[in-house]
């Protein structure tokens, strides 16, 4: 059975890029494939490495409030390019134990054709 693909981006402005790295790791180690973008990638950024990376889920890490512009400015691009079924499915704060993270991305990542 293939990986789950996973990208995980720091969009926004936001330069502190610790969390989405023990995030990217703690995913690693439950065996799914991570790619982590960097840091202040824009949604046209995030769109672009989801679909050149065949990723199956796209992990956000915003801490600085770009939320409300990001979130649906991607979901635009992630329609247009076909990619809607990813989606906003779940919303983890801090302090949400890895565990929780990894449960849910394999209960809820998007059904392969």
């Amino acid at each position: 059975m293939r990986k789950l693909r996973v990208v995980i981006a720091k969009p926004g402005l936001d330069g502190h890029d610790r969390g989405a790295k023990v995030i990217a790791r703690a995913l690693r180690d439950a065996g799914m494939e991570v790619i982590y973008t960097g840091l202040r990638q824009t949604p046209e950024q995030v769109v672009s490495a989801a679909l050149q990376e065949d990723a199956d889920v796209i992990g956000l890490s915003i801490l600085s409030g770009a939320h409300n512009h990001i979130a649906p400015r991607l979901m635009q691009l992630l329609k247009e390019k076909g990619l809607e079924e990813i989606g906003v499915k779940g919303v983890f704060l801090p302090g949400t134990p890895m565990q929780d993270i990894v449960d849910f991305i394999n209960s809820n990542a998007r059904a392969r054709v």
